[in-house]
């Protein structure tokens, strides 16, 4: 590439070597450890019944925008109209240039998916779908621009038995990736509502309620409490509302207190299913997790209806995984609600949680590495591919590569990458 500087001079441009900031390259080793993971996930899921799809990367932008996907809404990229050849008036608004964006999940294509296939899938739908999504975030640790989502979602099964199928998949393919003892919250959008309802507050202020209650974990009681009245909120609706959570968390049956506490503000449907979900989880046999009730779980994607659920590990500070039921959502598209319920598994967090703990790859086949020298005759070099060909039809992982001046760092670099078994052939014969 070149730049004109003054008449009959140029000047070379050097081209960005480096990716665009919030996405990264991916390196054989983690390369590795990602293509093992997704193995996992897909094996396990299918277990369970779900069945693999893929929807396009690029969105409709009136299905991105359609006030479904909370703050992600604001991190869209959005494509313009004819890419390059596009000429852009300074008059025209964005509207008018931009018809499509990256999608910033996998659940909203999902539901456009369902809606426009249907007819041809079965009831209830078991669907896991597995690919990248594009959010203008702000980068950090575990959060880029350009991320892998893993998504097992049940499409047309109105009851709980989605959630305990959901839960049950997740946690044990977690369990599979060698993770114990992570907790799995659990809370229900009506019983939030619920809670809100019966202390006062109007339905239009629930959303900014639910902002300030999701805070709970960094600010506790105390805080939460300042800010409600700080955003104008009543003393006696602030007291009335914080007085369920200090109950919850001295009842050894919360659900059941909320339920009668709470009397016609809460459908005793919604709390007799989550306490449902909660025993079914619970029984499972070899559990290596815990499933607990949390009334401050809110999740922020304006699409719940019901049952939300996240997974937190020790590991990761975080949440890793998260979901719960949409009703909605499907019949924005078709006119026609439909039960939908889902869960996602932060795929890049489990990747940057087994790179720190240094996760090696499980393999029973060897990687054998023949280094070979230069100069070599045809017919010799065919009996070291032959070689080579009968120790990959054992099942190994066998590396040809010519030799280095420097074998000894050559060798290094190949241990660094797995090899645990070197060959060396020479012009003349075979050495060990």
């Amino acid at each position: 590439m070149v730049t004109k500087i003054e008449k009959g001079q140029v000047k070379k441009m050097a081209l960005t070597k480096k990716p665009v900031n919030g996405m990264k390259d991916i390196l054989p080793q983690e390369m590795q450890i990602r293509d093992y993971v997704m193995n996992v996930v897909k094996e396990n899921y299918r277990k369970f019944g779900f069945t693999p799809i893929e929807t396009p990367c690029v969105e409709h932008i009136e299905n991105l925008c359609s006030k479904q996907g909370g703050e992600n809404e604001k991190l869209i990229f959005k494509i313009l109209k004819r890419g390059e050849r596009l000429n852009v008036p300074a008059a025209q608004s964005e509207e008018e240039v931009t018809d499509s964006g990256l999608r910033y999940d996998l659940t909203l294509p999902l539901s456009r998916y369902y809606a426009n296939n249907s007819a041809n899938l079965p009831t209830p739908f078991k669907a896991l779908q597995i690919g990248s999504v594009w959010r203008a975030d702000r980068p950090q640790k575990g959060r880029f621009r350009q991320f892998v989502q893993c998504d097992i979602d049940i499409l047309g099964e109105p009851s709980n038995l989605a959630e305990i199928e959901l839960i049950l998949a997740t946690t044990t393919t977690l369990g599979k990736l060698g993770f114990s003892d992570f907790k799995v919250r659990i809370n229900e959008r009506r019983i939030l509502k619920a809670m809100a309802a019966y202390a006062g507050f109007e339905e239009a202020q629930f959303d900014l309620v639910f902002i300030i209650l999701d805070k709970m974990d960094k600010i506790g009681l105390d805080g939460v409490a300042e800010e409600l009245v700080a955003n104008g909120f009543t003393n006696e609706s602030v007291e009335k509302y914080l007085e369920l959570f200090k109950g919850i968390e001295e009842s050894d049956r919360p659900i059941a207190y909320l339920s009668e506490e709470l009397g016609d503000c809460l459908e005793k449907e919604a709390a007799e299913s989550l306490q449902e979900i909660m025993d079914s989880v619970g029984a499972t046999v070899d559990t290596n997790f815990k499933i607990v009730f949390d009334p401050t779980l809110v999740r922020g994607m304006s699409y719940y209806t019901g049952t939300i659920f996240e997974i937190e590990m020790a590991e990761f500070g975080s949440s890793v995984a998260g979901g719960g039921r949409y009703d909605k959502m499907i019949g924005k598209f078709t006119g026609q609600d439909t039960p939908a319920c889902g869960f996602s598994i932060g795929f890049e967090r489990i990747i940057t949680i087994l790179m720190d703990q240094g996760f090696k790859v499980p393999d029973d086949n060897k990687k054998i590495a023949f280094l070979v020298e230069k100069g070599m005759t045809s017919e010799r070099l065919c009996e070291i591919i032959k070689e080579a060909q009968q120790e990959r039809a054992r099942g190994n992982q066998v590396l040809v590569v010519r030799m280095n001046k420097n074998k000894k760092f050559q060798k290094e670099k190949l241990t660094g990458e797995g090899y645990e078994e070197f060959k060396d052939f020479y012009k003349e014969a075979l050495k060990h």
